[in-house]
């Protein structure tokens, strides 16, 4: 079944749908708690007097970074353009937060360049990395506030490892010489939130050069998932890395190993599937031609009579229980898709190689109301599955629990339209603490770090 916006929410401030969803979307929380899930919700969205980011009541929010403001290390004014971010715990009840810059080489605020943390001088992309102490508040100095990696390029997500390093996406194609780039982009690049300069600033080639989006590593394999975001027809592909030192620790993925491509026999485009549910037994692997995309970009290489299987927008991933998903935000036929939809999740069970559409979202109906256009996912420890919104209109977070039901956790509201036509940043890098009881999420623009603290259930 599909799930209009109208359906999940009936007007902007709800606080939940009687949705009753269809097909696979209790298998979206595998190793989610299920005692713990906030069925019902948390209530209506609370207008905030500030202006900032409307929450349920009993809910509160902290300001932790704001783009042009000065990291608290001295290296220079806080980028621009967050995106995805992940969590980790430190030593003493401490906390890092490892936060992605999605910036161009027309960003007004990129990147610092530091010496032994700068890939390419030419890019203005990288992360920076904010240092918690135990009650919650930005440490000071270097430990509160710091660049993590520099000198790369349109850091969209990525992922959390098992041995508690960050992989950073660049989300681009080009190469030497365009742009003002002085070196090739497109990799994935590791960072160690603890100690930066223990990972450097070294490109992850063996897992490809193309628009990486986001990584999902199978923590008992070691394998690497990876999802695609190009922007012209043929889109992207999804990809594992099967490396050959799986499971080894900071380092163990510049050993090198084998990239794939997924082929749906006979599905060269996964738009064209409709119905939450389908599942597909027959997936295969097929080894990428040329990684490293030298001349001719990946998605379009010959992958022999089979060919590959592509998807439109290519966002999310996250590892559950035994199963990697990912998220493609939309589809549209006039963009050359064999199908429009208005977002979709999927399951890929690596044990018995098979593939479920579990969720789709869609079609458009109002674009006053939320429910378009996933982006970054997470599960939350507290129960349930945490959703960003990048769609028109008003900007959400949503959270959905295994009844089928859809609530509206955070709604935007820094304003960057036009007079009369009120414009809100997206919001991205949606994810917990260790111990569950605070939510950390960006808006894309003015870049803005918040954590959100509440009756969590």
């Amino acid at each position: 079944m599909s799930v209009t916006r109208r359906q999940i929410l009936a007007r902007t401030g709800a606080s939940v749908a009687g949705i009753a969803f269809t097909g696979a979307l209790a298998d979206l929380f595998a190793g989610s708690p299920a005692a713990a899930e906030p069925l019902g919700g948390y209530g209506p969205l609370v207008p905030d007097p500030d202006g900032l980011l409307d929450l349920p009541a009993g809910f509160s929010y902290r300001v932790l970074s704001r783009e042009g403001e000065r990291l608290r290390s001295g290296e220079g004014p806080v980028p621009s353009r967050f995106d995805g971010m992940g969590a980790f715990p430190a030593a003493n009840g401490a906390l890092h937060l490892v936060r992605n810059h999605e910036n161009r080489s027309d960003a007004r605020l990129g990147v610092p360049a530091v010496t032994g943390l700068t890939y390419d001088p030419g890019a203005k992309g990288g992360c920076t990395v904010l240092g918690l102490g135990p009650d919650g508040e930005v440490l000071e100095g270097a430990a509160g506030e710091r660049v993590g990696i520099a000198g790369t390029a349109v850091n969209c997500a990525g992922g959390a490892t098992p041995w508690r390093t960050w992989l950073t996406c660049e989300e681009t194609e080009d190469k030497a010489g365009t742009k003002g780039y002085g070196k090739d982009h497109g990799f994935v690049f590791e960072v160690d939130p603890a100690d930066p300069r223990r990972t450097g600033a070294v490109p992850l080639t063996a897992l490809g050069r193309f628009a990486h989006e986001a990584v999902a590593v199978d923590p008992y394999t070691g394998v690497v998932y990876e999802t695609e975001d190009a922007f012209e027809h043929p889109f992207g592909l999804f990809y594992r890395f099967l490396p050959l030192m799986p499971l080894g620790g900071t380092g163990s993925l510049r050993a090198g190993g084998t990239l794939q491509a997924m082929r749906v026999p006979g599905v060269p485009d996964l738009s064209v599937v409709r119905e939450p549910g389908t599942v597909f037994r027959r997936v295969e692997w097929v080894p990428v031609p040329d990684p490293q995309a030298a001349g001719t970009p990946i998605r379009f290489q010959d992958f022999g009579p089979g060919g590959i299987t592509h998807a439109q927008k290519l966002e999310g991933c996250y590892w559950g229980g035994t199963c990697v998903y990912f998220v493609s935000s939309y589809a549209r036929t006039s963009d050359g898709s064999g199908a429009t939809h208005f977002g979709q999740v999927w399951k890929y069970e690596p044990l018995n190689r098979r593939l479920t559409l579990a969720v789709v979202f869609g079609p458009d109906t109002d674009v006053r109301l939320p429910g378009e256009s996933p982006d970054n996912i997470c599960l939350a420890p507290t129960g349930g599955l945490m959703v960003c919104e990048d769609g028109g209109g008003a900007q959400h977070v949503f959270g959905v629990n295994r009844s089928g039901e859809v609530y509206a956790v955070a709604r935007g509201r820094q304003d960057i339209g036009k007079p009369g036509a009120p414009e809100w940043g997206e919001f991205a890098g949606v994810t917990f603490s260790p111990d569950g009881t605070t939510m950390f999420v960006n808006c894309y623009t003015p870049g803005t770090t918040f954590a959100v603290t509440g009756p969590w259930r």
